[in-house]
């Protein structure tokens, strides 16, 4: 009763969020609400007179701004309010909402294409968030089977509008990301109203695609939608259509691709080839190649005519070399003493070995040596001047 009395006592404060249910009973004068914080699991049960709800157009799913004062039903332990005026969020507001949270985004860096991540090139597991058996779902699959038909799904089905799509679609962005097996993310959904596609510009889900580590497609709406969501993706798809022909390479162009590469290099290989046997037949046209002993044979004819050159020269040498010697030993023989000696000359030479060439350098007495042609005379002079005497002594032989 305290817990009554005390919120019983606060006045009324101005609430906004998103209607999740709307019940009118038909003769009542009372509505009943369920008002839903769109970004938060929290939802709070609003009475109203039942003229508030025709002054307006209000449906399931419409954001509105209501003036309530809260009220403690004490039996069953529940907060509630009491509206007394309810305002519909109008385009306009919500378009001035969306620009003011895109730049703070911006600012915070959440649009930086630096902080992009490139697509995987083949990716073995595809994560899809779209919703159950929607067409967007169907078209993200379909196109993507037809370029690559080895693609794999993981498919989390949830809620693309209303009260709950924030918090279905951020859980199911965290359990793709924590999925080691998931190489690429889809958010996917079909077109819509501006109202319709509110959850994909919801800061929660900006945030959540913003920290994950998988590289996230965007593929919500036509190509005219653009939420939030599109700015903050690694790749922004302009349809579902568009995310199924980006997310895998079209096998027919990559085989055509892989033909066109593998006939390159055929050609260069084919091409190198046909120069090397080009090349291989010039060196086998080459004269050493083509007769290797050739060139032996004429080396040997070259060496056969030096070595006969050789010969001949060391002959003329020697024969000129012979007769120089000849010529020099006639020379020498012509002038040597004994030569002379031949012809019946002698050599007188005195006791000390001197040559005795006048008579006047001897004396009678003296002892002298007489070359001959045969050998040696010890003599003694008997007399002296012109026509001494010599008293020979025995010759000797050899010397």
């Amino acid at each position: 009763m305290k817990i009554a009395d005390w919120v019983n006592r606060l006045g009324e404060v101005w609430v906004e969020g998103q209607i999740a249910q709307l019940t009118r009973r038909p003769g009542t004068a009372t509505a009943f609400l369920v008002l839903r914080d769109p970004a938060a699991e929290v939802s709070v049960t609003v009475t109203c007179r039942r003229e508030l709800l025709d002054a307006v157009e209000l449906a399931e799913g419409a954001r509105v701004v209501l003036r309530a004062r809260p009220d403690y039903y004490v039996a069953r332990g529940t907060l509630s309010l009491r509206a007394s005026e309810i305002r519909p969020v109008g385009i306009g507001e919500l378009l001035a909402r969306l620009e003011r949270l895109r730049r703070v985004l911006r600012a915070e860096g959440l649009f930086d294409p630096s902080r992009k991540r490139p697509l995987p090139f083949l990716p073995e597991l595809v994560g899809l968030v779209t919703g159950r058996a929607s067409a967007a779902e169907r078209d993200v699959r379909e196109n993507a089977r037809r370029r690559w038909p080895a693609v794999r799904f993981r498919v989390e089905n949830v809620a693309v509008q209303g009260p709950l799509a924030v918090s279905q679609l951020v859980e199911a962005v965290r359990r793709l990301d924590a999925d080691p097996g998931v190489d690429v993310i889809v958010l996917a959904r079909g077109g819509g109203s501006m109202e319709d596609l509110l959850p994909f510009s919801d800061e929660a889900l900006c945030r959540a695609v913003a920290a994950c580590l998988t590289p996230v497609v965007s593929a919500v709406g036509h190509e005219a939608d653009s939420p939030l969501l599109d700015w903050v993706a690694d790749v922004r798809c302009s349809t579902p259509t568009d995310a199924g022909r980006r997310i895998v390479p079209d096998v027919a162009e990559q085989q055509a691709l892989v033909d066109g590469l593998r006939y390159r290099a055929r050609r260069a290989v084919s091409s190198l080839v046909a120069g090397e046997r080009h090349r291989v037949a010039g060196l086998r046209g080459r004269p050493v190649l083509a007769d290797p002993l050739g060139l032996v044979r004429t080396r040997r004819s070259d060496v056969d005519g030096l070595r006969d050159r050789a010969v001949r020269c060391v002959t003329h040498a020697l024969a000129a070399a012979r007769n120089d010697l000849a010529h020099a030993r006639a020379r020498v023989a012509a002038l040597s003493p004994a030569a002379t000696l031949a012809r019946g000359y002698a050599i007188v030479r005195r006791a000390d070995g001197a040559v005795v060439r006048r008579p006047v350098e001897v004396a009678p007495g003296d002892a002298v040596h007489i070359w001959l042609a045969g050998g040696t005379v010890e003599a003694e002079v008997l007399a002296g001047q012109g026509a001494g005497n010599v008293r020979a002594g025995g010759p000797r032989e050899g010397e």
